[in-house]
Parts: C-alpha cells; sequence; structure tokens
C-alpha cells in the first residue's frame, strides 16, 4: 500500500490518557511533559527532544525514514533530502558528516558487515531499486526492479521499502508500497526466489512495509515481515515458508528491529489523516508479546490475546523507524513530520 493509500484507509483509532498520575482522566490523547519517561515495566527511557539537531540550512532533512549504528557505533541516518540522504553522528548527537544526492525515494537502510566491513542496502520506491554501498556511499551493486520474476510488467510496480541480510548473504527485499512480493536474491544478486503478494491469506500482506532476519534462535533464523495494514508481523523459513503471524491489534507496524531477545518497531496510527502528532513504538519480549509501549498504551493480554493498542500521549509525529544503541538508548525517525531530526530516547 502506498503511503498516501495508507493515511486515508486506515480506520480512525481512539486514543486514551492511561501514561501518568497527572494525565488519568483525559479522553484524548495529551502532549508529553518535558523530561517525561516513557515505557512500562523494564523498558522505561527519558525523552531527549535535542539529540541531533543540525542546521537545517547547512543539512537539512525531509522524511527520516530509517536508522542503523555502524561497527564504529556512528548513528547512520537516511532521509529523502537529496541535499545529503545519509547523515552519520556520533551517539553524542554531534554531525560527523554526510553524503548522497541520488536517491530521491531513500526509503529502506540496512546495515551488513561483510569480510569485516560494513556495507549499506538502500531501498529507493522512486527508482525502483536496491542499491548497495559502502560505508562512504561508493556504489557496490544496484540491483534493478526484478523483471525476470514474471510479477512485473513495468519498473514502476515495483516499490521496495526494505531489505535484510541472511546469515548465509542472500539479501531479502520487500515490495512495500509496490504489489507487496519479498524477493530473495543471492549473495551475487541473482533472484531465487519470490513469495507472499497482496492478499488475506496468512501468507499474503496488505503493506508488506518492513522485513528482518531473526536470529535469536541462531540454529534457526526467521524472515520477520510486517504486514502493515493487518497490525501484524509474519514469520517465514529462509526458503519462504509461511510459519506463523504475532498479532499486534491497534498498531501498524513499520520495519522490526532485533535487539537482543526483544523485538522493536515503530507504530503508525491512523490521526496522521488529521495531520495530527501520532504513533508510539512497541518493545516485543522473546516469547513474541508486547512488552512495553513508548508513548501508547499498557499491553494487556486476556487469554492470551492482545487487547488492542492505542497512543495515550502525544510524542511523536509518524514515527518510521526504531534504532537500539550498544548501550540500549532508542533513537525514533520520523516521515511527514516537518522535517525534523530523530528523537532519542536514554534507557532508564
Amino acid at each position: 500500500m502506498k503511503r498516501r493509500e495508507f493515511i486515508k484507509k486506515t480506520a480512525t483509532a481512539s486514543a486514551a490518557a492511561a501514561f501518568a498520575p497527572a494525565l488519568l482522566g483525559c479522553s484524548k490523547a495529551v502532549a508529553a511533559p518535558k523530561g517525561i519517561t516513557l515505557g512500562y515495566n523494564t523498558h522505561q527511557y527519558e525523552l531527549d527532544y535535542h539529540w541531533g539537531r543540525l542546521d537545517p540550512a547547512m543539512t537539512p532533512v525531509n522524511d527520516c525514514h530509517e536508522m542503523v549504528q555502524d561497527a564504529r557505533k556512528r548513528i547512520v541516518l537516511l532521509t529523502n533530502e537529496t541535499k545529503n540522504n545519509v547523515i552519520i553522528y556520533d551517539k553524542s548527537g554531534k554531525y560527523l558528516e554526510s553524503w548522497g544526492s541520488e536517491y530521491p525515494g531513500a526509503h529502506g537502510l540496512t546495515l551488513w558487515n561483510e569480510g569485516g566491513k560494513d556495507v549499506l542496502f538502500i531501498c529507493d520506491y522512486e527508482r525502483h531499486e536496491v542499491i548497495k554501498t559502502t560505508i562512504d556511499g561508493r556504489v557496490l551493486m544496484t540491483l534493478p526492479y526484478p523483471a525476470d520474476s514474471g510479477k512485473y510488467k513495468e519498473a514502476g510496480q515495483y516499490k521496495p521499502t526494505e531489505s535484510a541480510i541472511a546469515p548465509n548473504g542472500d539479501i531479502y527485499v520487500v515490495d512495500g508500497y509496490g504489489e507487496q512480493y519479498v524477493m530473495r536474491y543471492n549473495h551475487k544478486g541473482e533472484l531465487l526466489q519470490v513469495f507472499g503478494g497482496r492478499g488475506e491469506d496468512d501468507h499474503l500482506f496488505f503493506n508488506a512495509h518492513g522485513i528482518c532476519i531473526d536470529n535469536r534462535d541462531a540454529n534457526n533464523p526467521i524472515v520477520l515481515v510486517t504486514a502493515r495494514q493487518k497490525n501484524q508481523f509474519k514469520r517465514f523459513t529462509l526458503d519462504g515458508e509461511y510459519l506463523s503471524t504475532i498479532e499486534v491489534p491497534g498498531a501498524f507496524v513499520c520495519r522490526p528491529v532485533i535487539h537482543g531477545d526483544h523485538i522493536y518497531a515503530a507504530v503508525l496510527m491512523s490521526q496522521a489523516a488529521s495531520g495530527s502528532k501520532s504513533g508510539f513504538v512497541v518493545i516485543l519480549n522473546g516469547e513474541n508479546k508486547v512488552v512495553s509501549t513508548l508513548g501508547g498504551s499498557l499491553p494487556e493480554y486476556v487469554d492470551g490475546k492482545l487487547k488492542p493498542l492505542h497512543q495515550t500521549v502525544r510524542v511523536f509525529q509518524h514515527p518510521h523507524d526504531v534504532l537500539v544503541d550498544n548501550d540500549e538508548n532508542v533513537y525514533v525517525a520520523q516521515w511527514n513530520s516537518g522535517k525534523i531530526y530523530p528523537i532519542k530516547l536514554n534507557r532508564v
């Protein structure tokens, strides 16, 4: 599903304030006071709105789509601002460098260590390509639209949103704004397999927006794909065999991010249709149960099923991706948010 269609078609979600005693009794989501702590149980964080702010005249951003941390512990941000598609910070938020002017639809950013060196995979839905680069931007390989898949009549139908790299180097790409297929390539860029597609069946998607390799069981890695419109994560084998679905009702999940034993994901809310600040972050444990939300309702399970989640406090504006650094701090990149820089949340 295209992002404009997402905004138009998602149903209106209710917002309640169940976040802090000072906010109780409010019927609508309320703005977060300065210095507020977000989260529940073992995953709580203090907000830092000022992290990473730069001079927009010198280093502007448009949509801040995704973030990764490289082997040198630097924070790498991807934006579709073609003056500087990639901005690199240190963990304190200090600007280090930037590069890139050729990625107008820069959306997905995946980091992979290849032979001891960091490489990046950039999904560009306007170019209809996935581009592999060095950490400083030199192009190593381009995966064009998969004409030989038999699923597309023209490049314009293919709008990749995210990639993931398996332990053996296979590359998985989701066509989240296009026809909803998952492409699997070998490390040379040769197409091996296509699975998924648009539909209601368990193995199909509406808005296959994000993908990652779930290596929490090192002997049994899983391909984890978001079905954002369905409020679901879907689990597949590395060969594309459907395994199961993780339901996250009320949460239009973007990219799944694995850190330690947990899954993190930014969540959009249908309030985006009205232009309000909208969304939160979900955190799932090793049993794939939601244990905390940042800016959202307290997760509750009844008879093994999660009650629908909702935003309770206005912290984010269309959160799109989450990065968890080596110190357990969380960074949130946001799109359609007035060209603002990412927000940092310090673990407490």
